[in-house]
């Protein structure tokens, strides 16, 4: 008699021992989706290291065995899922709101009120810190249109400004120029 068929070993394994690491796992887990992905992850290491599973009943401990580290591996996981998730909402609770929320009253209204594709033109140059290629590439447009639409987004801006009878010069003298120049 020659060495057992691999498959069919593996399935007695399973057809055998699925029941009680089943409950092993169902009883140390938190959700039915844990629980599968749990289960998956010990067969499939029977699987992967079937010549390592001793034979009979001892084929079991070992499943309880693959079992235990899998939910150790598994909840070291959700904690440091855990405190990324707080971490991450802690940065973001810190940068509430766009750069346009914490702009003075004046500019945000000035830029809430330029188009859709203006806004876009002046953030990426502004929030992104993107030069003329690099907004041509993420506009789809040449450098030289990228140009020309910030320039006119920050006329229409210093515009919007202008009108709202805020003092130019704390914005720069970029600023006043742009103004002069939509007048």
């Amino acid at each position: 008699m020659g060495p057992p068929d691999p498959r069919r070993r593996f399935e007695q394994i399973y057809t055998e021992h699925y029941a009680a690491v089943a409950a092993y796992v169902r009883r140390r887990a938190d959700s039915p989706d844990d629980i599968a992905d749990l289960l998956s992850e010990v067969f499939t290491t029977a699987w992967r290291r079937l010549g390592e599973v001793p034979a009979g009943e001892r084929a079991l401990f070992w499943l309880y065995g693959v079992a235990r580290r899998a939910l150790a591996n598994h909840r070291r996981g959700e904690t440091r899922r855990t405190a990324l998730t707080q971490r991450l909402g802690e940065e973001l609770a810190a940068w509430a709101g766009s750069p346009a929320d914490r702009a003075p009253g004046a500019a945000r209204a000035a830029f809430l009120r330029l188009s859709d594709d203006d806004r876009e033109v002046l953030a990426l140059a502004g929030w992104e810190g993107l030069g003329g290629a690099e907004i041509a590439r993420v506009l789809g447009c040449s450098r030289i249109a990228a140009r020309q639409r910030l320039h006119r987004a920050r006329k229409r801006l210093a515009a919007e400004l202008a009108a709202a009878d805020e003092d130019l010069a704390e914005y720069g003298p970029r600023a006043v120029r742009l103004a002069k120049e939509s007048a």
